[in-house]
């Protein structure tokens, strides 16, 4: 590693630690030449899969897309953009443990479904009705009739799990 004040190319690493829950390494480093000190960090560099669209063109995953989908549903809910922000994570962890190199952008949507139905319910109405272009209301009457004979994400989260190893 190059040192950013001197450009010295002889740097030793001085101290590492996990950050980031994990997911990154930060190294604090000392230059052999300047004798700085200064902080790097590393990242695992995961290649996400390409997105099949419905018309069957294909483009790279754009993390910008997914989270502007998911906030336009959540606007004026109250959830969290912590909340918000682990939903997307939670995504693309799924569809990297995939191990596809093409994913249908329908199961994007799908996980995105997945996830908006446990944060919020009108979130969840709200990007099935444009994810499934819903036509008219007695579409959005069966998707609330649905949501009203399934328990809501607060009673699952209270539910006591019966199974080992089963989700409640």
């Amino acid at each position: 590693m190059r040192c950013p004040f001197c450009g010295e190319d002889d740097t030793r690493v001085i101290d590492s630690r996990l950050a980031s829950e994990g997911e990154q390494v930060r190294r604090r480093r000392r230059c052999g030449g300047c004798d700085e000190r200064f902080t790097t960090y590393e990242i695992a560099e995961l290649t996400m899969p390409r997105v099949i669209k419905s018309n069957a063109a294909r483009e790279s995953f754009n993390d910008d897309k997914l989270r502007d989908g998911i906030m336009r549903a959540l606007e004026k809910r109250p959830v969290s953009i912590d909340q918000a922000e682990a939903a997307i994570s939670r995504i693309r962890k799924h569809v990297l443990i995939g191990g596809e190199r093409e994913v249908p952008s329908a199961r994007l949507g799908e996980l995105v479904l997945a996830e908006l139905r446990n944060l919020d319910e009108v979130a969840y109405i709200r990007f099935a009705s444009v994810y499934q272009r819903f036509d008219d209301m007695a579409e959005f009457r069966v998707m609330i009739d649905q949501l009203e004979k399934d328990p809501s994400p607060e009673q699952r989260r209270r539910q006591i799990n019966l199974l080992p190893g089963g989700d409640s």
